[in-house]
């Protein structure tokens, strides 16, 4: 057997599923592959959920969805990275020596970190402590800063500098970059002054681009009416309104039953499904008359699939799987987010899918106008990758 540990890092849910999808890939090609999971709640849950082995440090790794929370800004629906990466330093120092502590105690025969840029760092620094070839995967390339003040210049810039550091020489500490999109997703410019282009990085490390990555074939959701009579839906407009995997986004189901108040004056028999996630209470939010409340939902994409138009957060899995579902969306990049609000708006605006809404910009009024205007409304953007699990399992496999 060839024993590998996949780390499904960083926060809310979009790691896990991806991950999961191409460890499934992975077995199918290599029935040898024995994987455990490293990963802090709710990802644990969904790896749970789907019968996967979580080793026992799972319970010791560090919850970096609770440094995000205390880092956002719940008036403005926002949250700013550099002052997350400063909340987050005490659970990164924990993290690392947890993972000292896999080293030394079990031989693997892979590592795989999503996003675990702990673990990266650390291993820059000493690489002494990987014990087995080490791949990172990521979906964005160097930070960005989201406003003028000097202090969170600098600290991207130092974070910027961190991670293109011998950008042009072998890598002691990654064998290799798995990229979760396509190459004009990495934007053309410089991480900083006097520090390199992101494509430039990109192109001397080497990076390996797998498309998109889904835990489902968008051709098996094709049939709405079909998937929404399995889910128990009937013929009614339907609206599903989900927040990510963190406690950053009640606001915007508030604001959502607010807006549904008015569209439904306009569209009879509307229904509207809020989606909590795991990490907003159901009793926090004030669910109009009409209107559905449910916590957490595995496989949300099937719900997805089954609406006539999805309301969601700007989080990069969430607005790819509508993309692939071919569902109309309104998003909101969570503000201050330059993940969201840079990166996966752009590469949204390429593929042509999506509305992009602003929350401090939008009111009750505003959202039920777009409603009425998008619900139903066909998908006209070109069909996207959907092979992004297998091409991650065929490049894994290598290193085994």
């Amino acid at each position: 057997m060839k024993k590998i540990l996949f780390i499904s890092g960083s926060i809310g849910l979009g790691h896990a599923v991806r991950d999961l999808a191409m460890a499934r890939e992975l077995r199918r090609m290599r029935p040898d592959a024995e994987i455990s999971w490293i990963a802090c709640p709710p990802a644990s849950r969904i790896l749970r959920d789907a019968g996967e082995k979580l080793l026992p440090e799972a319970d010791l790794w560090s919850d970096e969805n609770a440094s995000a929370e205390k880092a956002s800004s719940v008036k403005t629906f926002g949250l700013n990275i550099p002052r997350y990466l400063m909340a987050a330093r005490k659970e990164w120092k924990n993290n690392i020596e947890v993972f000292k502590r896999l080293m030394s105690g079990t031989d693997f025969d892979l590592i795989i970190g999503d996003e675990t840029y702990e673990i990266t760092r650390a291993l820059k620094k000493n690489p002494a402590i990987k014990k087995a070839p080490f791949l990172a995967i990521y979906d964005f390339i160097g930070l960005e800063a989201m406003t003028g003040n000097p202090l969170e210049r600098l600290a991207v810039h130092f974070w910027n500098r961190v991670w293109s550091k011998g950008y042009k020489k072998a890598s002691r500490a990654i064998n290799a970059v798995l990229f979760v999109g396509e190459i004009e997703d990495i934007p053309d410019r410089r991480m900083g002054f006097l520090l390199p282009s992101r494509r430039v990085w990109a192109e001397y490390r080497k990076v390996h681009y797998l498309g998109y990555v889904f835990p489902f074939s968008a051709a098996d959701y094709a049939d709405k009416s079909r998937i929404r009579q399995s889910l128990g839906y009937g013929g009614e407009p339907l609206i599903v309104a989900s927040v990510g995997g963190t406690g950053i986004g009640g606001e915007l189901l508030d604001l959502c039953g607010r807006a549904f108040r008015l569209a439904r004056r306009e569209i009879p028999g509307l229904r509207l499904v809020l989606v909590c996630g795991p990490r907003v209470a159901p009793d926090s939010l004030a669910v109009p008359e009409g209107a559905e409340v449910r916590a957490y939902v595995p496989d949300l994409y099937r719900h997805f699939a089954a609406c006539d138009l999805a309301i969601v957060q700007g989080g990069g899995t969430t607005t790819l799987e509508l993309t692939a579902l071919r569902r109309p969306f309104l998003y909101f990049p969570l503000e201050g987010h330059f993940e969201q609000s840079k990166y996966v708006a752009a590469r949204l605006a390429r593929h042509k899918a999506g509305i992009p809404m602003c929350f401090s910009k939008t009111t009750p009024e505003s959202l039920a106008r777009q409603i009425t205007a998008n619900i139903g409304r066909e998908a006209s953007w070109p069909p996207i990758p959907l092979d992004g699990a297998q091409k991650g399992a065929e490049i894994i496999s290598r290193f085994l």
